[in-house]
């Protein structure tokens, strides 16, 4: 999830943790604990895309990592504050839960998480979006109400634990929502007798109400869209060629098995002159039309030595701005 969301998490669980015990310092820390495991994008500084997009959300997004980083900070912290009534018990358990509640919240976005590094497996539910303000909003609200009070003030307790059921209860209903669309595409499919071998969704930027499916059949892919509030469930497709085949030349270099590992499959190619643009399916597209750009690219060419690189294309960022009214009329359903 987006870093405000992390901290509005990491706040709230530091606030069940140790709130009644030391008041607004443990939403402070278990903000900061819940920002921790993102560092990890800090690796952009010092290595390639490919490889820092392959360590993103790895170990410092694991259960390793939580267990051994928690009673480190919580010694530390507990050194900054040591006429505090909280132990250094009580600072790692804070730790811990805010450390872990972040890769937990992740696990269930698109990118997926690796929970259980260094096994090779990241935990990926798509069932919402990294940023999605029907999760963060009411919860940043009622975080920053809990603030006011008094420690010692039950509605403290109230309104934390109130902001912990309702992001908790929309995660839920986003899994059943994933549920009926899935249905939805998988009944269209069926109905334009088309084959498949392999069905995906994802919910769509900013929403949970629109969805988005990725189809793979044996020579092209597919992408679908649905919004709950669409009139029909016949839902249209765009066919995304594959052009797997332009790889040939180059299929052979580690980074290609390396880029098709980390888009798990999911990837179309195109060639223009000596450069292959490779394309990640599975973060969608900056639109709803088949020539629309997608999220993620990667531009592969020769160096100057004769080495086969990859850098992640830039997004315009005004695409971004002119995507938003698309976005919230195709919410509002055909």
């Amino acid at each position: 999830m987006d870093s405000l969301t992390q901290i509005v998490l990491g706040a709230a669980v530091g606030e069940a943790v140790l709130g009644r015990k030391i008041g607004n310092k443990a939403i402070l820390w278990g903000a900061i604990a819940g920002t921790i495991p993102d560092l990890d994008v800090l690796s952009k500084l010092f290595v390639d895309d490919v490889t820092a997009n392959e360590w993103h959300r790895g170990f410092s997004h694991s259960i390793l990592f939580c267990v051994l980083a928690s009673p480190i900070l919580g010694w530390l912290v507990h050194k900054i504050y040591p006429k505090e009534s909280a132990n250094w018990l009580d600072w790692t358990k804070l730790m811990f839960l805010g450390l872990f509640t972040h890769p937990l919240l992740d696990s269930f976005t698109t990118w997926g998480t690796q929970l259980f590094w260094p096994i090779d497996y990241k935990v990926s539910f798509k069932n919402i979006f990294v940023v999605d303000p029907l999760y963060t909003i009411p919860f940043l609200g009622l975080v920053i109400a809990t603030m006011f009070y008094n420690r010692n003030n039950p509605k403290r307790r109230k309104l934390t634990n109130l902001g912990l059921y309702v992001s908790t209860g929309y995660l839920m209903i986003t899994l059943l929502l994933k549920w009926y669309t899935f249905t939805v595409f998988k009944r269209s499919l069926q109905e334009q007798n088309i084959d498949y071998t392999e069905l995906e969704t994802r919910p769509a930027p900013l929403t949970s109400f629109l969805w988005a499916s990725n189809v793979d059949t044996k020579d092209y892919y597919l992408i679908g869209y649905y919004s709950i509030f669409d009139k029909t469930q016949n839902v249209p497709f765009l066919k995304i060629e594959k052009n797997h085949h332009l790889l040939q030349e180059i299929e052979n270099d580690p980074l290609i098995d390396r880029l098709i590992k980390l888009t798990n499959g999911w990837y179309a190619v195109e060639k223009t002159n000596d450069k292959w643009y490779f394309k990640d399916l599975r973060f969608g597209q900056m639109g709803f039309k088949k020539d629309s750009g997608f999220v993620f690219v990667y531009e592969i060419f020769y160096d100057q030595n004769g080495n086969l690189i990859a850098k992640e294309k830039e997004r315009d960022n005004r695409n971004a701005k002119e995507l938003l009214p698309t976005l919230f009329n195709r919410i509002k359903g055909n």
